[in-house]
């Protein structure tokens, strides 16, 4: 499920954003599991990177810190190069 809205005055940005995430919070009991992650936020950290992931996120760390161990290419749903304890580093 992913809800979108979308407005036109900066000034209606709370209002919206809170009513957007509300929405979303209200309809999560009828959500299937996981997470999409094209349409993560960003701010849901490890989790939100499990949730899409599921069991191939720490594949993914030790392949991100054998190709891109200076984390280069960050500019997306970032999965860091080494996790300590499943916490990016």
């Amino acid at each position: 499920m992913v809800v979108t809205s979308a407005w036109s005055d900066p000034n209606d940005t709370q209002r919206n954003v809170a009513w957007t995430r509300e929405l979303f919070e209200a309809m999560q009991p009828f959500a299937a599991p996981g997470a999409y992650v094209n349409y993560l936020r960003g701010d849901e950290g490890v989790d939100g990177l499990k949730a899409a992931y599921g069991a191939k996120l720490e594949r993914l760390a030790a392949l991100k810190a054998k190709f891109d161990p200076t984390n280069l290419f960050r500019m997306n749903q970032n999965i860091a190069p080494k996790f300590a304890s499943g916490t990016p580093a």
